[in-house]
């Protein structure tokens, strides 16, 4: 929590920023508690917007520390923590992807007509797409009867695969 009490909704993990090469959020974060306290609203285009002295003064004027951090509280032990944290308001969308909505298998399904490879995708009831790098990853793992059947019995050895089929 901050000093006034104010509660923390996230907290991102500050690496995401450099891997996810968007300084943007950030300035975002800023502007966004600056907004709150100014009671105003700001549009800026994302090449040739605000400025980072404009962002200086503004941060200012709404009475935050010019480099947008603030002293975080521990809310269990009520301490603070070592070095100030940025903390704003931002906006932030969550993804509803879950994962049983995600998850596919099959054992036995279709195949196209002219290629004799299994379909794809989980509308078609179709197989996991198994190309180069696949094989040779799983080759590294010595699992030479996998790729075998991989590549033969459940692809397009028509001949292989009904004998299997007519074995189980």
């Amino acid at each position: 929590y901050l000093e006034d009490g104010t509660p923390l909704d996230i907290v991102l993990n500050p690496q995401g920023v450099p891997s996810r090469m968007n300084i943007g959020q950030v300035l975002e974060l800023h502007l966004g508690l600056a907004a709150k306290k100014l009671n105003t609203k700001f549009v800026t285009p994302i090449f040739d917007g605000i400025t980072h002295n404009q962002i200086k003064e503004i941060l200012e004027e709404a009475n935050i520390n010019s480099s947008g951090k603030s002293v975080v509280y521990d809310g269990r032990t009520g301490e603070p923590f070592d070095q100030p944290i940025s903390v704003g308001i931002m906006y932030y969308l969550k993804l509803y992807h879950m994962v049983d909505d995600k998850m596919h298998a099959r054992s036995v399904g279709p195949y196209s007509l002219i290629t004799q490879q299994p379909l794809g995708g989980k509308s078609q009831n179709g197989g996991q797409w198994f190309g180069e790098m696949e094989t040779w990853a799983t080759e590294s793992y010595g699992a030479a009867n996998l790729i075998q059947e991989l590549l033969t019995y459940k692809s397009d050895n028509i001949n292989g695969r009904n004998q299997l089929y007519n074995s189980l």
